[in-house]
Formats: structure tokens, sequence, C-alpha cells
């Protein structure tokens, strides 16, 4: 992606104002001497060797046409010298280069400003408002844009769609965040909590998370918050909840979110150790740490897009945690930023790392221990190495090791893979059984705010 897509600095022009009026008096005064000059060089030249050459060279006829074409080719040679000179002179001396006026190009705006008024425009026109005759009225998006079944809003849909909306600033009133706000509380589950569409009727610690830090950025505050965010933390653990405390993706999510609605919690300082421990080393990178999709054993492969999450979810824990960052959490931060910027088979354009993945979370049934719940989460890894690099611990470390330049180059390759999975500012997950594609809330959110971050993060009005 070019400096000014990303509006990294202002359009340059680099063409100058032509000067009015023809050459000076001093130009025409060169050109005039040298035309005189060019005349009597050659003609000297001919008399000259004319005059010395002997007679025994070929007669008359060879000493005149040896003497005439040097003559020639002196007079040439003196006219180009006065033409040079003529244009210098007209030239006059060296100027700096003009700039555009602030008034003309470089005020125009580049491609990402379109990219969100699109976007913005898509969602007011695809927001759905359902009256519910146990919920009343509500005001959102569905898990997708464009579904095929009647859209009616879901927690995280509409969760993420307020996200957008406070990105956004919400520039008109076609869009209120507070109906957003009224509608995630109304989708609240009757025994607290919320869950995917997915999951059914029993609240889910990723998905009560997720909508808790979305209210919280929207200004909820209170008891019924500081209620909520109870629940969430004292059904998170392992005894409750085994399968989603060994989840990478779980574990992150829930440790973001509750950084936004409660960074008092006392679980948070848990979740971060238990993160930090649940990274493994990489032979294949200089034994770096990173993550995989699990946080104990069997750990599976070594994964940029959970070890991605994990630096976002640990560098915003040192960040806003009043327990300083312990020696273990901070080192495996730091490792998985240089595991990530060792991407194997890296182009100065692409990193492999970058593919999208899906993976499974599988719990047991509460009503039925012998039978599993599956949700299907699908990542938008672009997105989220774009996000890990964009940490200020990620600049740090790359500023310490003399990392900068792989630094930047994993940077603008995330920003680059980001910007090209949108069409007018909607993002699209294509399904490999077929040839349909989705556009999912979380993937639309996840591209415009990385995109955004990026764009203010590059900003330098210096330039």
């Amino acid at each position: 992606m070019s400096q000014q897509q990303l509006g990294r600095g202002p359009l340059r022009s680099d063409g100058t104002a032509p000067e009015p009026g023809g050459p000076s008096e001093a130009a025409r005064f060169v050109g005039w001497l040298g035309s005189l000059g060019c005349a009597a060089a050659g003609y000297a030249v001919f008399q000259f060797l004319f005059g010395v050459l002997p007679g025994s060279l070929g007669g008359e006829a060879a000493k005149y046409l040896i003497s005439g074409v040097s003559g020639i080719g002196t007079g040439v040679a003196a006219w180009l010298a006065a033409a040079l000179l003529r244009a210098r002179a007209a030239a006059g001396p060296p100027r700096p280069a003009v700039t555009a006026p602030v008034a003309a190009e470089s005020s125009a705006p580049g491609p990402l400003p379109q990219v969100f008024a699109a976007a913005y425009g898509t969602l007011v026109d695809k927001v759905c408002v359902v009256d519910d005759p146990a919920r009343g009225r509500l005001t959102g998006w569905s898990h997708s844009l464009g579904e095929s079944s009647p859209p009616r809003p879901t927690s995280v849909g509409t969760a993420y769609g307020l996200h957008i909306m406070l990105d956004f600033g919400v520039p008109d009133g076609r869009l209120r965040t507070g109906d957003l706000v009224d509608t995630l509380w109304r989708l609240r589950l009757p025994a607290g909590g919320w869950s995917a569409r997915s999951q059914g009727a029993e609240p889910r610690p990723e998905v009560t998370a997720l909508v808790l830090g979305a209210l919280a950025r929207a200004g909820a505050s209170g008891e019924p918050l500081a209620e909520e965010v109870g629940r969430c933390t004292a059904g998170f653990t392992r005894e409750l909840d085994r399968a989603g405390r060994e989840s990478t993706h779980v574990v992150t999510t829930v440790l973001r979110g509750l950084l936004r609605a409660a960074p008092g919690s006392a679980v948070l300082p848990v979740l971060r150790e238990a993160l930090a421990d649940g990274a493994i080393s990489d032979p294949r990178r200089e034994h770096l740490r990173c993550w995989s999709y699990r946080l104990d054993p069997p750990y599976g492969m070594p994964s940029a897009l959970h070890t991605a999450q994990a630096v976002v979810a640990l560098d915003r824990a040192a960040r806003v945690l009043d327990e300083p960052e312990g020696a273990g959490a901070r080192s495996a931060r730091e490792d998985g930023v240089r595991w990530l910027l060792a991407c194997a088979g890296a182009t100065h354009t692409h990193c492999p790392d970058l593919r999208n993945l899906r993976e499974e979370v599988r719990r047991p049934r509460t009503d039925d221990p012998e039978r599993h719940e599956v949700l299907n989460v699908r990542h938008f890894t672009a997105s989220w190495v774009l996000r890990a690099l964009m940490t200020p611990g990620a600049r740090e470390v790359a500023a310490q090791d003399g990392l900068e330049e792989a630094w930047r180059e994993r940077l603008d390759g995330a920003a680059a893979a980001v910007w090209a999975g949108q069409t007018d500012g909607i993002w699209s997950w294509g399904r490999t059984d077929s040839s349909e594609l989705r556009h999912p809330m979380w993937m639309t959110y996840q591209g415009l705010s990385a995109l955004r971050a990026h764009a203010v993060w590059m900003y330098r009005p210096e330039e």
C-alpha cells in the first residue's frame, strides 16, 4: 500500500511553475555573441590548416577539403557550446522545488476516508430494527451482513457494530449508540451473560466479555455492568470451563474485554500469567516463544494468529493493570514479537503467516456431557498481526534488537493484506465449499479498526 493510500504524508508535486515571458536580455546577448563566435572560429581553423598543410598531401583540392571539414566541425562545436550557455542563462539560478499549494491537490482526501464513508453507508442500510414481543425493540446487526434468512440483531453482530460506530464517532443521527446499547442489554440471557447464536441459552465468557467491553466503551457503568462482570469471572474457571481456559482465543478475548469493562478485576493478573505460561518454544525460529491454539498440552503447532492475539492482550494488560508486569510475562510477550518478525519464507511484500485460519472451540454440554457444543471461529489473521506489530511494546523490541527494517516490512505487508480484503469498506470471508461470500461483522470491524489505527500510527505531519 502506498504512502498516499494510508495518508502517511501529503501528496507532493514534482513540477515547477513556468516563468512568465520569454528569454531574458542576457540570454539573447549570449546567443548573438555565440553565433558570431562560431563563424569566426570555423574560418580561423580553415585558414590555419590551409596555410600549414603541405602541398604534397594531394594537391589544392585535398587541402581545401581537409581545412573546410575541420573549420565546419569547429564552428558546430562552438555553436553547441553557445547553445548550452544560452539555455543556462535562460533558466537562471537554481531554485528550490515548489510544492503544490495547500488548497490544491495536497488537500484532496485519500481512499481511506472514502472506504470509511462507504462502510458507514452500508451499515446504515443493513441495520435491523425488530419489535420483539418479549424483549422490545431491537436495533443492531446479525452476525453477517446480507444473510439469506430474515436478519435479526444478535449479541455478537451488534457488539461489533457498536465498536465500529464508536470508532467512526457516529457522524449523524441515522444510527444512535444509545439504541445499540439498549439492544445489547435486551439480548442478555435470562440467567445473565451473553452467548453466540450457535451456543444456545448458556452464557459463554468470550461473548460476554466482548459485549461488556463494547458496553463499557460506550459509557455503560454502575451495578448492572459490575454484576455481569462478576458472573463472567465466576464462571470462567478451570472447574466450570476447562475448554475455555485451555483456549488461547477464549482467554485473550476475555482478557481484552475485561480490561475495558473492569480493569481492576482480580482475575486479570491470573489470566495474564496463564497466558504467558502457555507460550511454547519454536525450534524453527531460534527457539523463540510463541503461541498455538491451546495453552495446555498438547499445544499444537505454532500459530501467527494466536501469537498476535497473545501479544495484543499482554501488551494491553501491561499498560492497564496496576500490578506490574512480571519478568516472565514481559519476556514471553517480547519473544512473541520477535517470533512474528522472524516470519519464515517472507518476502518484501508477503509473509505466509498472514493466512486466515479457522478453529473449533468444543465444550461438553451441561445438559448432556456426552455431547459437545461446537463453536466455529474464523480468524482474520492479517488484522491481528497488524495490531500486534503496532503495539508500543513491539516497536520497543524492534528498536532494541535493531529489527526496525523487518518491523516496517511486516507492518506494511500486514496492512496491505488487510486493505486487499475489503470492497467499499466491507470485508468478505469466502466459503471453501461454495462460491458464496459471507460478510461477518467482526471481520469488517477488525479491518476498519486496524486500518484506522495504522493510518494514525503512520501519520507524520512534518512530511
